[in-house]
This record gives C-alpha cells, sequence and structure tokens, in this order.
C-alpha cells in the first residue's frame, strides 16, 4: 500500500477492540519513515462501497486475524483533521468485547499488539487513534486539532 500523495484526502476508520475485562487494544506501529507509536488496529477504507463498519471489520481482521462481524461494530463519530497538511476523516468504530489472540500479519507496519488497561495506555499514540480514543474515553487527553461528529442512533 503507498502513501497518499501530499493533500490527498484520507477516509478511514479507527477500530476500538475492548476486552470483557475493560482493556483495549493497541499495536506498535512501526510504519518506514514514520517515528513508532501506538495505535488502533484500522485504515483506510478503500473497498468501493464500503461502510465505515465494514472497512473497521475487514482491517481488524487483515491486521490482527480477529474477525468480528461488521454488523456489530458501532461508528461512535467521525472524526475531520488536517494532520500533516491533507484532510484525513476517521470513523471512531467501536468494536464488540472480544478476548482473541491478536496476531502480527502486516510485519512491516506493526511490531506486535498488546491490550491495555484504560488507565494505563502508553505513548505515543498515532495521532488519528489518539482522536478515537478520546472520544470513546472520557477525559482521555487526546491530541487537539479535530472537528468531531458524534453519530447519534
Amino acid at each position: 500500500m503507498t502513501a497518499p500523495a501530499a493533500g490527498a484526502p484520507v477516509i478511514g476508520a479507527g477500530v476500538i477492540v475492548p476486552t470483557a475485562d475493560g482493556r483495549v487494544l493497541l499495536g506498535r506501529r512501526t510504519t518506514a519513515g514514520e517515528s513508532p507509536t501506538w495505535s488502533l488496529p484500522g485504515g483506510k477504507a478503500d473497498a468501493p462501497g464500503e461502510s465505515f463498519e465494514e472497512a473497521a471489520a475487514r482491517e481488524l481482521a487483515e491486521e490482527t486475524g480477529i474477525v468480528l462481524p461488521a454488523a456489530e461494530m458501532r461508528v461512535l463519530a467521525v472524526l475531520l483533521d488536517h494532520e500533516l497538511g491533507r484532510p484525513r476523516l476517521t470513523a471512531a468504530v467501536l468494536a464488540p468485547p472480544c478476548d482473541a489472540p491478536a496476531y502480527v500479519t502486516e510485519p512491516h507496519s506493526c511490531g506486535g499488539w498488546e491490550r491495555f488497561a484504560v488507565d494505563a495506555l502508553p505513548s505515543p499514540v498515532f495521532h488519528p487513534s489518539g482522536l478515537v480514543l478520546a472520544r470513546w474515553l472520557p477525559g482521555y487527553p487526546g491530541p487537539g486539532g479535530a472537528h468531531a461528529y458524534t453519530v447519534v442512533r
């Protein structure tokens, strides 16, 4: 997968995968050309006609081997930021609780998956993941600079 051209919009989903005991899944993001950060599973909605929920389920399976139905994903909010000079629209997607093991399926961009208590999250966090976590966790000190649109159902 190639990076989008500078200024090209990016549309994707960040997936919050909680466990039954309240922890959350994060991966060590090791993408070439970027400083290492911690990241939620997720990525671009790039299949024609793909919804945020479908993109979240697909990316979760591709990146971790965890298969959860798109019908059980819930969009909490849509976030618009312009980090790095390009517009990015990220859906904050909440998966159902899952304790299944997460595997590194993309070793070129992930150094491992771990589950963390929400009051002991590691840093630094990948910018879009921080935005998503801030929509899910009241009081989480996520990054600023984004417009957040809460989804009401």
